[in-house]
């Protein structure tokens, strides 16, 4: 089963100042691109808090995005700490961003730090893979 992605008033989930619609809602509603990896990587975390599936499947290369993609509606992601990049800037043709995510699943906090590569497809960013490993809460 698949849900709608909530819509969302108030700060942007990606950590950035500003409320989401005017940042990270213009790049879900593609009204507006990912000018660098770190970019795609705070507006797909903030894609997985407000359950917007289509784009995070759309952002994700087509070489490695998987066939189906299910968000869990009673996680909830609330953190995001980018902790370090790598290339990734408007030149680039390939990045990498190391962040912190934190959430909280069935009543429980929990956290991961992913080293995400990104490369560029044409003029667009896209989410190539990752490595994760678990972190502390």
């Amino acid at each position: 089963m698949t849900f709608p992605p909530r819509p969302r008033a108030g700060p942007c989930p990606c950590g950035r100042a500003g409320p989401y619609e005017s940042c990270c809602g213009r790049l879900h509603r593609g009204e507006a691109r990912a000018v660098t990896a770190e970019d795609l990587l705070r507006s797909r975390y903030a894609a997985f808090a407000v359950g917007d599936r289509a784009y995070l499947l759309r952002t994700w290369h087509p070489a490695t995005r998987p066939a189906d993609l299910r968000l869990d509606p009673a996680q909830r992601w609330t953190g995001l700490e980018v902790l370090a990049t790598d290339a990734g800037g408007g030149d680039d043709a390939v990045g990498e961003v190391t962040f912190r995510a934190t959430f909280s699943a069935q009543g429980r906090a929990g956290s991961f730090v992913e080293l995400s590569r990104f490369a560029r497809r044409g003029r667009a960013w896209v989410y190539v893979d990752g490595d994760t490993e678990p972190a502390d809460s």
